[in-house]
């Protein structure tokens, strides 16, 4: 028959759900320290509880060594013919236990700190029990129940343990009244000094999920699927649905009739609103379910690796697509998994515009192009952040002598150089228009063509065969005839 100390060992381990051997080590460790510090030793001691009798009895337990000379602390080791006195049965290498009379050492010191070492042993061992318990539940929904209310946390009694629900878990539309009921998610485990941190929270999407399950029978029959969802606590909640029975409408099945589903998880979390969208698997499509209530104008994959979208909406819709501080395009880009860049159309065009006057911009020209410049100048200039011949030509003769190294001489053949540079350009673009506009002739005035010294066939067929004879056509020399006969 098991002792009273060993039931009442029994009895307080059940209440902490801890096994019995725990507080068992935890009572002979406390009577180890307490005999320690009776009979102030470093002797290695043991105690041992008799379950039948209830009775500790403690020991110091020496090492069996075969030489004298191998003893090199007596409180540890005994040698084997000291030992074989105890126990003639002892070997080398064996533990002697040498018993410690254990009667008047509990005196009220002594006593007093085997009780705490008792309640450090049983409090390890809960916080190791509720670890273990709870680290596998994360992520579950559990009932609980408000206990107490300490500053900003909420204090929740979750079964076997108590759990803390810190302000960041809690949504803002919510108060608690203690010994209110209410649901939780664990949200996660920390092995704390003080015990094991249970967190829960009435802030994370399984929660909505949770409550979907439970109310919608076709979600929890997996007719219609959760494939996404995007939630920020007490302000508004983005659920993707989609339907494996294409005769079961996903959206109608979550609202129910007149809405009543719906309405039923928007009491629980106390007004949150919620839209319910049906999932796509064409981002595109998606993105403009999930941006509802705004109207989507066109959606464009920017990049497909890196899940990048451009949504363009109508100027009118720009701040509902926003949403309130962002929340309906931060909410959207959540449930998508992708980026979304958002603009109205008067930006996208404005843009566009932009990128189409970079394109004739012209480039900028490098200063080695400018002849007239020696390596000296342009490696001055260059050391001044001045690498272009658009950026020399917009400096001032002011600006261009507080450069290191460049004076007023300098400042002189630099504006000649640039300005010869430009000239030569604007000669080169009116020889150029010049020349089309030459190629843009026609070849002769009644079509004949273009022989190959550039004139009409009948004006080379004019010419004299010999210029330097000094002969004329006949049609010439009569027209000088007649002119002088009129004179």
């Amino acid at each position: 028959m098991a002792s009273e100390l060993y039931n009442t060992i029994d009895a307080l381990s059940r209440e902490k759900g801890i096994d019995p051997q725990i507080v068992i080590n935890a009572v002979e460790d406390a009577i180890v320290v307490a005999t320690r510090k009776y009979y102030k030793t470093q002797e290695n001691l043991r105690a041992e509880l008799d379950k039948e009798t209830g009775k500790i009895r403690a020991y110091a337990v020496k090492t069996v060594v075969e030489l004298p000379e191998q003893v090199e602390d007596p409180l540890l080791q005994v040698t084997v013919d000291d030992a074989k006195k105890v126990d003639p049965n002892i070997e080398v290498g064996g533990e002697l236990q040498f018993p410690k009379p254990t009667e008047g050492i509990l005196g009220r010191i002594a006593a007093q700190l085997a009780k705490q070492v008792i309640f450090q042993k049983v409090r390890e061992a809960e916080r190791d029990t509720v670890y273990n318990e709870y680290i596998g539940r994360v992520g579950e929904i559990v009932n609980a129940s408000i206990k107490r209310i300490e500053g900003p946390d909420v204090i929740v009694d979750i079964g076997k343990a108590e759990a803390r629900m810190p302000r960041k878990e809690q949504s803002r539309l919510e108060s608690f009244a203690m010994g209110e009921r209410v649901r939780v998610v664990i949200a996660r485990v920390d092995r704390a000094s003080k015990g094991p941190a249970v967190v829960v929270s009435r802030a994370a999407p399984e929660l909505v999920q949770h409550l979907f399950q439970t109310e919608v029978p076709e979600i929890y029959d997996n007719t219609v699927v959760i494939r996404a969802i995007a939630r920020e606590a007490g302000e508004r909640t983005k659920i993707a649905v989609m339907s494996k029975d294409k005769d079961v409408d996903a959206v109608g099945a979550c609202v129910g009739m007149k809405g009543m589903r719906v309405q039923s998880i928007i009491r629980e979390l106390r007004g949150e609103k919620i839209d319910i969208i049906e999932y796509h698997e064409d981002p595109v499509t998606f993105a403009e379910k999930a941006l509802q209530p705004a109207k989507v104008s066109r959606v464009t994959v920017i990049d497909p690796m890196e899940k990048h979208l451009e949504v363009v909406v109508d100027d009118s819709q720009l701040s509902l697509a926003i949403g309130k501080k962002g929340q309906n395009v931060r909410l959207a880009a959540k449930l998508l998994g992708w980026k979304i860049d958002i603009k109205s159309e008067e930006e996208k065009r404005q843009e566009v515009e932009q990128q189409m006057s970079q394109l004739v911009t012209p480039t900028a020209t490098p200063l080695e192009s400018v002849p007239g410049l020696g390596e000296g100048v342009v490696e001055k200039l260059t050391a001044a952040g001045v690498t272009t011949v658009e950026a020399l030509a917009d400096m001032t003769p002011e600006q261009l002598e507080a450069i290191e190294g460049i004076g007023p001489k300098t400042v002189e053949k630099i504006s000649l150089a640039v300005n010869n540079y430009f000239s030569s350009l604007e000669a080169g673009a009116v020889e150029d228009a010049a020349a089309e506009d030459n190629s843009a002739l026609p070849a002769a005035a009644d079509g004949a063509a273009p022989a190959e010294g550039g004139l009409p066939v009948e004006a080379q067929e004019a010419q004299p065969e010999n210029p330097d004879s000094g002969e004329q056509p006949a049609e010439a020399e009569e027209q000088s005839a007649a002119s002088e006969e009129n004179g």
